[in-house]
């Protein structure tokens, strides 16, 4: 049996998988990690390198290609708020991404705003996830900002 069958979990499962592996790499990286008690506000734990700033992590995960959003009034762009993302493919391991809030500063196809004026739904920030533009989220590679904050946080 492929350990990496996403396909098998509820959206519940896939959910609190990608929050506990984002807590447990960031631990591998000697992050202190705090979880909130309650989920109300959008932030799904808060984290700390050294002596650091505390960083507000929201965590979301997907399936396979496509829209994954936060609402405004949850995800507000800020300099210690960040975005983590997994990209669950069946029979791959987990990609994660680390998406610093403040990419949403300069909205583009990828990183877009959204703000259905006169509409039912909520304003919301989002990213738009295909084969085509899965390269524009490189950068964020978990490793490579968690690096990036390791040396910042001390």
């Amino acid at each position: 049996m492929d350990r990496h069958t996403w396909s098998r979990l509820n959206n519940q499962q896939v959910g609190a998988y990608t929050e506990y592996f984002v807590k447990m790499e960031l631990t591998l990286y000697g992050f202190q990690v705090y979880t909130t008690e309650v989920d109300d506000r959008g932030i799904d734990f808060v984290a700390r390198h050294d002596r650091g700033p505390f960083l507000q992590i929201q965590v979301k995960s997907l399936r396979s290609h496509g829209y994954v959003f936060m609402p405004k009034t949850k995800f507000e762009p800020h300099e210690n708020t960040l975005l983590a993302l997994g990209l669950l493919i069946d029979g791959q391991p987990p990609d994660l991404y680390l998406i610093p809030s403040l990419t949403w500063s300069t909205p583009d196809s990828v990183f877009v705003e959204r703000n259905y004026e006169g509409l039912k739904s909520a304003p919301e920030w989002g990213i738009n996830i295909s084969k085509r533009n899965l390269p524009s989220l490189s950068r964020f590679s978990f490793h490579t900002v968690v690096e990036k904050l390791t040396r910042l946080g001390g």
